[in-house]
């Protein structure tokens, strides 16, 4: 049977790309291509897909209808570089079996989760 196999990328649009794309790659890292876009390679993580209610609150402050989780290494080390950089975090968590999470806002104020996954 035909079927989805995982996340293949994530699209949005914004006002001012390259001011995106250089805070993206300033504050998280991110490896920018000449096309404008970043490509992941995690052989041993997996992409979830989960649909909220309406009216949820999780993805607050922000006022955009998604929220990006990205897979971190060091989730200090991501937070020390934001930080640097004048991102405050939105707070932490640590979920034990399922690793530690932290969240930011992006300029376009868009809530970017940070997902370190458990060790082991």
């Amino acid at each position: 049977m035909a079927k989805v196999l995982g996340l293949g990328g994530v699209f949005f649009k914004a006002e001012d790309p390259a001011a995106l794309r250089d805070w993206y790659a300033r504050v998280l890292g991110f490896d920018i291509h000449s096309w404008g876009g970043a490509i992941f390679k995690q052989p041993k993580t997996t992409t979830n897909w989960s649909p909220f209610a309406a009216d949820t609150q999780y993805f607050a402050p922000s006022a955009a209808p998604f929220m990006i989780n990205f897979i971190v290494d060091d989730i200090d080390g991501v937070l020390a570089k934001a930080a640097a950089e004048g991102v405050e975090s939105l707070g932490q968590q640590d979920e034990g079996g399922m690793g530690r999470f932290a969240w930011l806002l992006d300029p376009a104020g868009v809530k970017i989760e940070l997902w370190e996954p458990a060790k082991g």
